[in-house]
């Protein structure tokens, strides 16, 4: 039996995924999700906190992140 890993994080390449928009747009956005809240550069964005910014519910972002 194997377990499945749920990423915390979202990355560029999930965003192009969910958005059909460009990976570099991905960058962009992450960029300005981290100033939204506040954070360092080298901090991650978390999946809740991607989101809580975009408007999009857990469950569709889930369902297209790329393992």
């Amino acid at each position: 039996m194997k377990m499945k890993i749920v990423r915390a994080c979202i990355y560029p390449k999930d965003i192009q995924c969910i958005t059909g928009r460009s990976e570099r747009y991905g960058r962009k956005l992450l960029n300005r999700i981290k100033v939204h809240f506040g954070k360092e550069p080298h901090q991650f964005v978390t999946v809740n906190e991607f989101s809580e910014y975009s408007g999009i519910d857990l469950d569709s972002i889930k369902e297209c992140m790329i393992d």
